[in-house]
């Protein structure tokens, strides 16, 4: 078994075609080891966002391969995306995304049930998953009762239901003070040391860039340097 999680080797995506096509990703190389806090930087339209999304089976790449935990992404047919993704991957969204209707527990635990987990136990889950990032008394609180590091300590939460291997986080401080925004990152950390999920984290927040085991650069849809 390979010690990487996360294998892209000459990954190009394209939008439209002629003239107008975009060149999102241009021949992309990309390898995260299991475990590793690894941290992708570059400015708006590098390419950032594109990439996470194909590591994280929801785009698919228009060349190249993309290996998951040894699984060939790039071969699965459409159908067998959302299996992989529940599998292998929790995502972090830059918005939270959560559900306003939902109280933060039930933010978590609705993805739980999506996992086959039962009502009672994924709602017994989701308390444990806020009580672990600091929130053990909120289940109750609606989204909009949060602050926006209390929303985003939900989101991982989300991301950690069912204990994907991979965390991918976009942007995940963009909203956040200084102070939020260091715990979140802390936490992502954590969770990589402690409890050995690989963790990628697309930022161009400098004040972050410390916690990472290592940095990753891309321009123009190219990965230009890597750095621990």
């Amino acid at each position: 078994m390979s010690d990487l999680a996360i294998e892209a080797r000459g990954v190009t995506k394209v939008y439209g075609e002629g003239a107008v096509a975009y060149h999102a990703l241009r021949g992309v190389d990309f390898a995260v080891r299991r475990g590793e806090f690894v941290m992708l930087s570059g400015p708006s339209g590098s390419g950032k966002t594109t990439l996470l999304s194909i590591l994280g089976c929801v785009l698919r790449a228009s060349g190249g391969s993309v290996r998951v935990y040894d699984v060939d992404v790039t071969a699965a047919r459409d159908r067998d995306l959302p299996a992989l993704r529940m599998a292998h991957v929790g995502f972090i969204f830059q918005g939270h995304n959560l559900i306003a209707s939902l109280g933060a527990g039930d933010n978590v635990a609705l993805l739980l049930e999506l996992r086959g987990w039962s009502r009672r136990d994924a709602r017994a889950e989701a308390a444990r998953l806020l009580a672990e990032v600091g929130l053990g008394d909120h289940y109750e609180r609606a989204p909009k009762d949060l602050s926006g590091g209390q929303r985003q300590r939900v989101a991982v939460a989300r991301a950690l239901a069912g204990a994907p291997p991979i965390i991918l986080a976009d942007e995940p401080t963009a909203s956040l003070d200084a102070q939020s925004g260091m715990h979140v990152t802390e936490l992502l950390k954590q969770l990589a040391k402690e409890r050995g999920h690989t963790v990628v984290v697309v930022t161009h927040d400098n004040r972050i860039y410390h916690l990472a085991d290592r940095i990753v650069r891309i321009e123009d849809g190219r990965i230009v340097e890597a750095h621990s």
